[in-house]
């Protein structure tokens, strides 16, 4: 019946969205908003819609026909549970629903659920996640160079965290080009990208058991990675700068103590 082909759908999304992760994005949009006066239940709509277009995100890239990876935050990838077909219409049905959060939030104005929609979807799409994917695998068959990884690493993982900082700024009532949306973007913008050196880090230095998901698949792909240009300790000492910068930035806002933190546990993450 319907509602059976509903169920399994819904299951699903629920199977890869509540398995577990970080959930970096939407503490970025809760944080943000809390920190600059806002109100949590402002944010809550569009930090929901963050993590559920990161999610569809790993779904895909999960994928035989993108990374084929077998496990994911721990358990079997969706598609090895549901079946590559469910699996593909889950993460859609996610990335569709994450805009009408946003642009159904009543907690804010509508200016604010329409920019806020247009963030994410140019966040997401061709000029944002999407297109760091593209990058990705054009990598895969190609040597790239230290710029154009740093481009790949600002759109493929860099767009999401940004936008999710963004989001907590609007959802707590002020808009770009104010000092407090500037030093949002800065710190997400230098925290992302340490993110991924670390990630490049883990992925030859970790376990599978430690990290929840496959390591050593970079070489296996051919990827370009930060570990391509640069030693392990040269990697982790620019991780550990990107993160002072970060924290440079906020610091001077009372309240950012979590922030900080969540910067610093990043940089020396194993997981």
């Amino acid at each position: 019946t319907e509602d059976e082909d509903l169920k399994v759908l819904l299951d699903a999304e629920r199977y890869s969205l509540f398995a577990g992760g970080k959930r970096i994005r939407p503490m970025l949009t809760i944080e943000f908003c809390r920190l600059f006066g806002g109100d949590e239940a402002a944010a809550l709509p569009f930090a929901c819609a963050v993590e559920m277009i990161h999610t569809y995100s790993l779904i895909h890239d999960d994928l035989p026909c993108m990374d084929d990876d077998d496990l994911r935050r721990g358990m079997p990838t969706n598609h090895k549970v549901y079946g590559e077909a469910m699996a593909l219409l889950a993460g859609d049905s996610m990335f569709m629903d994450a805009f009408a959060l946003t642009g159904g939030n009543d907690h804010v104005p509508a200016k604010v659920r329409a920019e806020a929609t247009v963030l994410l979807s140019r966040a997401a799409g061709y000029g944002g996640m999407v297109r760091g994917q593209v990058v990705d695998m054009f990598g895969e068959q190609n040597t790239l160079t230290y710029e154009e990884l740093l481009f790949l690493h600002a759109h493929k993982t860099g767009a999401l965290i940004r936008v999710a900082a963004q989001l907590g700024v609007l959802a707590a009532g002020l808009g770009g080009g104010s000092p407090e949306m500037e030093a949002a973007v800065g710190y997400a913008e230098r925290i992302g990208l340490a993110f991924q050196v670390i990630d490049d880090i883990l992925d030859v230095t970790s376990t599978p058991e430690a990290m929840g998901k496959s390591v050593g698949g970079d070489a296996d792909h051919h990827k370009n990675t930060f570990l391509s240009f640069k030693s392990i300790p040269e990697a982790e000492a620019f991780a550990n700068a990107l993160t002072e910068e970060a924290i440079a930035l906020i610091s001077p806002f009372d309240g950012s103590e979590r922030l900080i933190a969540l910067a610093r546990y990043l940089a020396v993450r194993k997981v």
